[in-house]
């Protein structure tokens, strides 16, 4: 990887650009802030507006993505494809890592540019203008704008931004488990909290030892995301990085993947314990229950998944009278609840289909075959009279053998 540049552009943009930002969560609305402060035409796209993508990318210069993992961003450039101009380039900001950054690349039009900068900050920074935003391939239409999120550092070649950020967060989020684990074991012989961070804050350690003292109540940097992070990041022989991984995995399946990733230190310490109960899950990515069911059961190493039905989060049914419509919602939703878990397609072992009409089967089929390429797993597919809501056609729920951690 080539040595880094560093931009800092502190002044307002000279130019004005239209920019679509395709984002959610935490960190898009103060990032959308910012373009706008710094004199851009800002359009902000978000999942649960229900305006379609392709027509909040159309006339953009330049199109941002700020979502949660790699098959969200997947989903979103696809269905922005028939609204992205000839021209325009793609800023993509997620952390998704280099290999789906080069499955964009591919996915793109060649006339569409394609840029990776995700960034190293929480939502104060981004709110501040201070983020660190990690850059890789040709930035000529888009540095300055990017200045207004901070510092800029172009690292060299399309992808790596992305590796960089892999890289870093292979370190930074390890040794905050570390920690946990350093408070787990203090606890258990009677060592004081207090002194031990005040020890610590002697070493290159004390900053992070002093955030976990007291797990934070905001949420800055997700439980969850770390996990994820870690899952693009622990590659085979990274034995740290892998370790750290595993636990992420347990707390966000005791539920703590909304919380800070600080509330490691509570679930090594024991303070919320998983063990073997069923614990329910429920993705924020995803439209809500009517809270009469969750959306995923974890037992152990297996994930049991609600039946899934297309329908958004207004309740309302997507792809009506359409069967290949309505199957390519669903298993979106479930690709979402898959990897929230750190698995694949690969990994289910059991799927239900229920169908209004079996004569639907063979579009149900087309589509199950582009999500499930490899070993079939055991499966079923019946005939129903009528499913929960008027206007649906299917419904689909699994059984998982979550990957070992």
């Amino acid at each position: 990887m080539q040595s880094s540049r560093l931009w800092n552009v502190s002044r307002t943009a000279s130019l004005r650009h239209v920019i679509a930002f395709l984002g959610q969560g935490r960190m898009g609305v103060p990032m959308a802030r910012r373009l706008e402060a710094a004199g851009h035409e800002v359009t902000t796209w978000r999942r649960a507006d229900g305006v379609p993508v392709a027509g909040a990318v159309k006339g953009a210069e330049l199109v941002i993505t700020m979502l949660s993992d790699p098959a969200a961003v997947r989903e979103v450039l696809t269905s922005a494809l028939p609204g992205l101009a000839p021209g325009a380039t793609v800023v993509e900001m997620s952390t998704i890592g280099p290999e789906a950054v080069r499955e964009l690349r591919a996915l793109l039009p060649a006339e569409v540019a394609l840029v990776d900068a995700p960034v190293l900050g929480s939502v104060g920074p981004a709110a501040e203008g201070k983020l660190t935003v990690l850059a890789g391939g040709d930035l000529s239409g888009c540095r300055e704008v990017l200045s207004a999120f901070g510092t800029v550092r172009e690292l060299g070649p399309l992808g790596s931004g992305a590796a960089m950020k892999i890289a870093v967060m292979s370190a930074l989020v390890p040794v905050q488990v570390l920690l946990a684990e350093t408070f787990g074991y203090a606890e258990a012989h009677g060592v004081d909290r207090g002194a031990l961070v005040e020890v610590l804050s002697g070493t290159p350690l004390g900053q992070l030892a002093e955030r976990l003292r007291e797990p934070s109540a905001q949420t800055r940097y997700s439980l969850a995301h770390a996990a994820k992070d870690l899952e693009l990041g622990a590659w085979e022989g990274a034995s740290m990085a892998t370790a750290a991984r595993a636990r992420l995995q347990e707390a966000r399946a005791a539920g703590l993947g909304g919380r800070d990733l600080t509330a490691i230190a509570e679930h090594v310490a024991g303070a919320l314990e998983g063990g073997g109960r069923a614990v329910p899950l429920n993705l924020s990515t995803i439209p809500a229950t009517n809270g009469y069911y969750s959306h995923a059961v974890r037992v152990g190493d297996t994930l049991h998944i609600s039946g899934q039905a297309a329908f958004d989060e207004r309740g309302e049914v997507v792809g009506e009278g359409s069967m290949t419509a309505q199957a390519e919602h669903v298993f979106q939703v479930i690709s979402r609840i898959l990897a929230d878990q750190g698995a694949t397609w690969e990994d289910v072992a059991f799927i239900r289909t229920y169908l209004t009409n079996m004569d639907d089967r063979f579009e149900y089929g087309q589509v199950r075959r582009k999500y499930i390429t490899g070993t079939p797993p055991a499966s079923t597919t019946v005939e129903v009279p009528k499913l929960f809501m008027p206007g649906l056609l299917l419904e689909v729920e699994l059984v998982v053998a979550l990957p070992a951690r």
